[in-house]
């Protein structure tokens, strides 16, 4: 039998070094594919060059697993689309998620495509999650699952990905967890056994988000308004409703803040570096508790806080998703008009997963959670489960 070919998209980290290692155990054909993402260092944290040092330890793992590597350069595309994206994200006061559309758009897109015209059958990743395919109707489907590690689980970065990129796809660190992962890469003296986890934009390594922003968005002062918990606008609604959708909406809508809500309390400058349920970098002092932002008005240039984490500006029971957001990775359970669903469902990576249910309007969808959450923020993803399973996501509206 041929041997089946398989690309990995070497990182220069252990969770893809060791993705190699099993995948040639296993068989395959394996090919070591590093993608170089990024040329401007003036942003980077490290006085190295990251993507350097990341490209030769992806090189020298290589070398010690004797399969064949190359550098590919995809810094144009990916300015194109996360750089820009973020720009323009962050401009109109939204926080996108780079990992999330960095999957979707550069690894599971043109990096898949890259691979698929060196006749690969697969591509592979270090991701801590795990597929497999049910049939139903005489139809193949395949399931995104979670990470066998709990505290490593990486699903929710893939939430976007389709039935076709799945199809092409292999996971081998799955099954593992990260110690296991560790030791393999030790036993086999792989150089990144003890490397640390990347803690960076994907592919790039850490960049300081201000001035990395600050490149495109011009620092502008601005006032920040402090707004005190017994705010109006908290006060609890309506206690009936004319239609479910009217208590949907209810549910998601976030307060409106004026200026004169609350009092000035500093400066900043520019909103649009900020995000909800944010603490570092107000440099305000003197409080009792520390301030979180609970909403930027970019327009006006302000923000606006609130005192502790329990503040009520920070929560909220809903959110909405509109239908052109709206991503099923099981094409066959997505919902039709008017139907719901009862989920799982988390708004951040990392976020334990919290029950909610799904409802299904003619212009988008409806997540409403059993209890408040913190810091619901646009831009970023809501990803939505069925037991162990990664069924759907949208971009939080």
């Amino acid at each position: 039998m041929e041997k089946k070919r398989v690309v990995v998209g070497l990182s220069g980290g252990v969770d893809s070094s060791v993705a190699a290692y099993l995948l040639k155990e296993q068989g395959y054909e394996v090919i070591g594919l590093f993608m170089k993402n990024w040329h401007d260092d003036s942003v980077t944290i490290s006085n190295e060059c990251p993507w350097l040092d990341d490209s030769n330890d992806a090189m020298l793992v290589a070398d010690k697993l004797g399969i064949p590597f190359q550098t590919i350069d995809l810094s144009e595309t990916y300015k194109e689309r996360i750089v820009d994206y973020m720009f323009r994200e962050y401009e109109q006061g939204r926080t996108p998620n780079p990992d999330v559309l960095c999957n979707r758009e550069i690894k599971f897109d043109v990096f898949l495509k890259i691979a698929l015209d060196l006749g690969a059958d697969y591509v592979a990743t270090g991701h801590y999650c795990r597929k497999d395919v049910v049939e139903k109707d005489g139809e193949k489907f395949y399931r995104l699952l979670t990470g066998k590690d709990p505290n490593k689980d990486q699903s929710y970065f893939l939430c976007q990905l389709s039935q076709e990129q799945l199809s092409k796809t292999l996971f081998p660190v799955g099954e593992l967890l990260k110690p296991q992962v560790r030791e393999i890469a030790s036993e086999q003296g792989l150089i990144t056994a003890e490397k640390r986890d990347s803690q960076g934009l994907c592919f790039i390594g850490k960049v300081r988000l201000p001035e990395f922003l600050q490149q495109q968005l011009a620092p502008k002062e601005g006032q920040v308004v402090e707004v005190p918990e017994n705010f109006g606008g908290y006060q609890s609604g309506p206690s009936s409703f004319e239609s479910p959708q009217e208590e949907w909406a209810y549910l998601s809508k976030k307060p409106v803040y004026q200026p004169e809500d609350g009092e000035v309390v500093g400066t900043h400058q520019g909103a649009h570096y900020f995000t909800k349920g944010q603490r570092k970098g107000l440099a305000i002092g003197g409080k009792q508790q520390p301030l979180f932002v609970i909403e930027t008005d970019v327009e006006r240039n302000i923000i606006y806080t609130g005192q502790g984490k329990d503040h009520p500006g920070l929560y909220r029971r809903g959110l909405f998703v509109r239908e052109e957001e709206l991503h099923w990775v099981r094409e066959d359970l997505a919902l039709e008009e008017d139907q719901t669903m009862e989920v799982m469902a988390r708004i951040r990576y990392r976020q334990p997963l919290q029950t909610a249910r799904l409802h299904r309007t003619y212009s988008g969808l409806y997540v409403i959670f059993d209890k408040p959450q913190s810091a619901i923020t646009e831009g970023q993803f809501v990803a939505w489960y069925l037991e162990d399973e990664l069924v759907g996501s949208g971009v939080i509206s």
